[in-house]
């Protein structure tokens, strides 16, 4: 794996992350009680975006640690997802 590869790796794993953090301990103006006019209820009251792109980062560095690491083991390569026998064998 190159570093352009590890990179993007990290970046698509902490967007996810980031995806799956975001609704954690989410509060809204209808949970509040404070529904500004013209907003919907749902909209957020305090989001906490600065502690979650932190906990994403902790988060993402794990999981990208566990994945490169299986990656650059070669416990798992490419040939393996290769159900229809259409690339040639790699050593």
């Amino acid at each position: 794996m190159g570093i352009t590869s590890a990179i993007v790796l990290y970046a698509v794993i902490w967007f996810l992350t980031f995806l799956v953090v975001i609704p954690i301990r989410l509060e809204t103006q209808g949970d509040v009680g404070e529904v500004v006019p013209g907003t919907h209820a749902g909209a957020p009251e305090r989001h906490f975006l600065k502690q979650k792109a932190w906990i994403t980062t902790a988060a993402a560095a794990v999981l990208w640690a566990i994945i490169a690491g299986v990656i650059l083991s070669g416990a798992i390569s490419v040939n393996d997802f290769d159900w229809f026998d259409r690339l040639p064998d790699r050593p």
